[in-house]
């Protein structure tokens, strides 16, 4: 990994700029245009992984309800252009928390994985039970079956 942006490709440095701006605003309702129609959602309280981009819409549109005061600090790009890695800060519940989203693209900017890191243990567990309670019912549906 090295620690510049201008490394991106280029459809992945608009694409992330419109992620960028998306989180920004605090609304996520372009997302599905970035989104590969099988991507892959890692979560950081769930071994399996949730697809497709359906799963990604309905995660990141809550987590973004859930979070308080969230904040990107730093960017990293992988040699090849097409990974990106966000630290982020954030509270849920009155609980801070510090994580990572690792961004995997395709050469069309569209999003293929989107994983998330979270520490500490207190912040995790804040995050994972106010998910839990707004997307328990819906969540089981979208777990990738190996």
């Amino acid at each position: 990994m090295i620690n510049t942006l201008t490394h991106l490709q280029p459809a992945v440095r608009e694409s992330l700029a419109r992620w960028h701006a998306m989180v920004q605003a605090k609304d996520l309702s372009g997302l599905g245009a970035l989104l590969h129609p099988d991507a892959v959602f890692r979560s950081p309280m769930a071994h399996t992984p949730y697809g497709p981009a359906a799963a990604l819409e309905l995660i990141l549109g809550t987590v973004m309800q859930v979070f308080e005061g969230f904040t990107y600090h730093r960017e990293l790009a992988s040699d090849d252009g097409l990974s990106v890695v966000l630290e982020f800060s954030a509270q849920v519940k009155g609980k801070d928390l510090k994580g990572i989203d690792l961004i995997q693209f395709d050469a069309q900017g569209r999003i293929t994985e989107f994983e998330v890191m979270v520490r500490p243990l207190s912040g995790l567990q804040a995050l994972g039970a106010e998910m839990g309670e707004r997307l328990a019912a819906r969540l089981p549906a979208h777990k990738i079956k190996s």
